[in-house]
């Protein structure tokens, strides 16, 4: 031991680590497992709490039965559903049986919300725990030897009798609770509630269920919701294999691959698809044009948590569509990592130059910068001002709609102007500018399969795409579309490259054409 330590000093001091670290564990655990947040989950207000009994249990409600499945570790979690915005509840048990076959989104945004409670728990229990630490060494050796003889008196042992009572009034021990209706039913596997006669899926093995005379008249649904849960699962885990031994255009080391996605309208299940898309062809940037959901609304966060599950290890830039009403698609967006676009130049795919804007069609966007009220022309002549004053050539315009970009290729000072909207795949058009540059244009399907602004289902409903975009000395060079059909079956199309020279019979310009209304002025229906 160092001279001058004294041996006293350093065991007090190990006591004082020792007990701190005792109160902070014990502290911390009674706040995680007293804490409680409110997020969106498979599109419901709901109730997260953690426990320590290994169990995911999610409490439905009174007309659907509750559902109980191990977790795989010691901390478990109690989800108690709310509010939602489903008109029906065979729309709504549907609607879970679609999510819960692509569960990677809804169950990152548990596990981020629980680790979030934890991470908490502990900091505020390593605050407190200190609290008696200090306490006791400033009261200082003296003064706790007189209290401790104070407390030996019989004025010491009334303090102590009042402060124990007063302790007893706040708990009221003597308080009980009403005995509660889950007391007194069983959870019981699913297979044994809706009858062997329902074949399951080897996924749902260990899922039980718990229920009563009211969700018994429900078991219909149920039947129904597991059919569609296997059917789902099925299709796109299928897609998906097969997307990831497509034979797609490879990167050269020099060259950079972004995903381009657009008009998702809340599939999440291609989004595992788009993904083995994006592996197969070695990208690693992704580009998403909007439309991500079909209305804006918070009940749609699990489409968001899906894309963002997805491609999290990715470098990700995104705009908001037509359809993503209002602010919340790109703030939840940018909360969660997405680099959201605003009419600024940013470094992009392959450290090329980037610039973006939300699309000025939807409800509470569309302003450039601080000025509101702005028209669809306005805000592409104010983008197209910004693009040109740029310090250095913009190789990539983000837009939901290609034609918000046309000013843009109109003056010559873009190589590329990417965008949805459409449902269909248009492009790439070459442009030569007033300038002389020469710029092209590119619309891309909608990668959610959608018909209208609906594209929730076991399965797509009309042709789903993505393209992938290659970058090399910091410019696009080259893109190829992939389709999958309504059949299952693959296309992919052929590698284009981006030429910067004017072509024989090229184009001037764009003809004058009035933006397209698109999906959005469609009803909004689910379609055939």
């Amino acid at each position: 031991m160092p001279s001058g330590v004294r041996p006293g000093r350093v065991l007090a001091t190990t006591v004082a680590v020792v007990v701190w670290a005792v109160l902070a564990v014990g502290i911390g655990t009674t706040l995680f497992l007293a804490d409680s947040r409110t997020v969106s989950v498979a599109s419901h207000d709901a109730v997260v709490r953690p426990t320590l009994d290994g169990e995911v249990v999610v409490r439905t409600g009174p007309v659907l039965p509750d559902l109980r499945l191990r977790s795989g570790s010691r901390i478990g979690v109690d989800v108690r559903l709310g509010k939602t915005e489903a008109r029906t509840t065979d729309e709504l048990v549907q609607r879970y049986a679609y999510i819960g076959s692509q569960p990677d989104g809804p169950r990152a945004k548990v596990e981020r919300v629980v680790v979030e409670m934890a991470r908490d728990a502990a900091l505020r229990g390593a605050v407190l725990a200190l609290v008696p630490l200090l306490v006791w060494a400033a009261v200082g050796r003296d003064r706790r030897r007189q209290l401790l003889r104070a407390g030996r008196s019989w004025r010491g042992a009334v303090t102590v009798l009042v402060v124990a009572g007063l302790v007893v009034v706040l708990v009221e021990p003597w308080r009980g609770e009403d005995p509660q209706v889950d007391d007194d039913r069983d959870w019981v596997s699913l297979e044994q509630w809706l009858g062997a006669a329902v074949p399951l899926p080897e996924e749902v093995a260990g899922l039980e269920v718990r229920g009563d005379v009211t969700t018994d008249q429900t078991r219909r649904l149920v039947e129904s919701a597991v059919d569609t849960y296997t059917k789902s699962k099925e299709w796109y885990a299928a897609a998906a294999e097969d997307a990831a031994g497509l034979e797609v255009r490879e990167p050269a080391e020099d060259e950079t691959v972004a995903l381009l996605v657009s008009d998702r309208h809340d599939n999440i299940g291609m989004d595992a698809v788009a993904r083995a898309i994006g592996d197969a062809a070695g990208a690693t940037t992704v580009l998403d044009a909007g439309d991500d959901t079909s209305t804006g609304k918070a009940w749609e966060a699990f489409s968001l948590d899906s894309v963002t599950a997805a491609f999290d290890d990715l470098d990700r830039w995104g705009v908001a569509g037509n359809h993503d009403n209002g602010p919340f698609v790109r703030d939840y967006l940018a909360d969660r990592g997405w680099r959201m676009l605003d009419g600024e130049v940013v470094e992009g795919p392959g450290g090329s130059p980037l610039i973006g804007i939300d699309d000025p069609r939807s409800s509470g966007l569309g302003a450039w910068r601080d000025e509101t009220g702005l028209s669809f022309t306005e805000v592409g002549e104010r983008l197209a001002d910004e693009v040109c004053e740029a310090d250095e050539r913009i190789a990539t315009v983000l837009v939901h709609d290609a034609n918000l970009g046309r000013e843009v290729l109109d003056r010559g000072c873009a190589d590329l102007v990417v965008g949805g909207h459409l449902h269909v795949a248009s492009g790439p058009t070459q442009v030569v500018g007033e300038n002389g540059e020469v710029g092209h244009t590119f619309t891309t399907g909608t990668t959610g399969g959608a018909a209208y602004a609906i594209a929730i289902g076991s399965k797509i409903r009309r042709t789903a795409s993505v393209t992938l975009i290659t970058y090399r000395d910091e410019r696009p060079v080259g893109l190829q579309e992939v389709d999958l059909l309504t059949n299952g079956v693959f296309e992919v199309g052929d590698y284009t490259e981006l030429s910067y020279e004017p072509e024989p019979a090229g184009e001037t310009g764009l003809p004058p054409v009035t933006p397209a209304p698109g999906p959005s002025a469609l009803p909004e229906t689910e379609g055939p």
